[in-house]
């Protein structure tokens, strides 16, 4: 592993717990396993923020460049860094998709076997394609994620498998590093930080990073080793949480029996992390809201559209909740700094985009024909 004094600019850059391993809670940090996840942009979105926030600077935090095409990439290597360490043969998750093709590859690095439980029919192709690319053993259910999450966890404690969903804490060691990295890009904490939420994993990671970050425990503004020595200027962030309309239980205060909603990767009725969701939310003096699938897609469309910027649809609830929040007088943008994390890459569910009303033009095989198309 990295020695932390060593952390230098020009070092080239080998994933999380190279990067930040003596800031991670993990063990077997000397033999990582990874793919040299994290290191995401950062992007400021002008043309976007006039339209959501007007007065105040927008960023995304284009968490889909990682090596499976989502943020659940950060999680996987410390858990299975973890497990590898603990003598695991193998490696189980409940998913909707994301975890599912994560999960597959980090045990395809580690050489190990891993099985995946989805509820049947509804999984994006471009997750399902991952999952089975990387070699795991892909188990439809006929039930949702929350009863896939049920049986995993009935089975953990069986000798050599590893549970790898976000209830295991070594996951939300390796999702806090985001936090870290967006101090370190903005400069600073952003005033607000909107993300989509489904097993809640993410937002309880984010909260856990900006507060050990305040501390001086992470690797961003203060890391002693590459002598960034800084406290942040602004106060800890504010956090706003999307949830679907038809998958909203934090919102709702109770579980959902029968979540339904087209941003898949946030269909879930019973958070795993949802009491450490809330917790952070109300620490943060943050806000929770449900977004419905139309102002979802809208989002999906205006950040691709606007800024050039690829998510998968449930990525988008986190601006949709923002634009919702504005729109309500919730929140004043005038002034403030806003990050919205789009936790995977549009490439996951392109079925999304032929559906939301995209139009292929077609034209005769002649210079007039195709610009006479163009100027249409």
């Amino acid at each position: 592993m990295m020695n932390p004094q060593s952390c230098t600019p020009s070092e080239p850059y080998r994933g999380l717990i190279h990067r930040y391993g003596f800031r991670l809670d993990i063990e077997g940090k000397e033999s990582p396993i990874t793919l040299h996840e994290g290191n995401t942009p950062l992007i400021e979105t002008p043309r976007l923020a006039d339209r959501i926030v007007p007065g105040g600077r927008l960023f995304v935090k284009y968490e889909g460049l990682n090596p499976t095409g989502s943020f659940k990439d950060r999680g996987m290597t410390t858990a299975m860094t973890q497990a590898v360490h603990e003598g695991a043969k193998a490696v189980i998750c409940a998913s909707t998709g994301n975890t599912a093709a994560s999960a597959a590859a980090y045990a395809a690095r580690a050489g190990i076997t891993c099985a995946v439980l989805i509820p049947n029919g509804n999984v994006a192709l471009g997750k399902l394609a991952g999952a089975l690319a990387y070699g795991a053993k892909v188990i439809a259910i006929d039930g949702s994620f929350d009863d896939g999450l049920r049986i995993v966890r009935e089975l953990e404690g069986v000798s050599g498998l590893a549970v790898v969903n976000s209830v295991n804490p070594a996951r939300l060691q390796g999702q806090k590093t985001a936090a870290w990295e967006v101090c370190d890009q903005l400069g600073d904490f952003p005033d607000w930080l909107c993300l989509p939420v489904g097993n809640a994993g993410n937002i309880s990671a984010y909260w856990m990073g900006f507060q050990e970050c305040q501390a001086g425990k992470c690797g961003g503004l203060d890391c002693q080793a590459c002598g960034r020595v800084r406290a942040p200027e602004r106060g800890l962030p504010r956090l706003l949480g999307a949830q679907a309309a038809g998958a909203a239980p934090l919102v709702l205060g109770h579980p959902v029996a029968k979540p339904e909603t087209k941003a898949t990767a946030i269909r879930i009725g019973n958070p795993a992390r949802g009491d450490q969701a809330l917790r952070a939310i109300a620490e943060s003096n943050g806000h929770l809201c449900a977004v419905t699938d139309e102002e979802i897609f809208q989002a999906y469309g205006k950040v691709a559209k606007a800024e050039g910027v690829f998510c998968e649809p449930s990525s988008a609830a986190g601006i949709a909740g923002l634009r919702q929040a504005v729109k309500e007088g919730k929140i004043d943008p005038k002034g403030k700094t806003f990050v919205c994390v789009l936790t995977g890459h549009g490439m996951k569910d392109p079925d999304s985009v032929l559906s939301s009303g995209a139009q292929i033009h077609k034209a005769a095989a002649d210079m007039a024909s195709v610009l006479k198309e163009i100027e249409r």
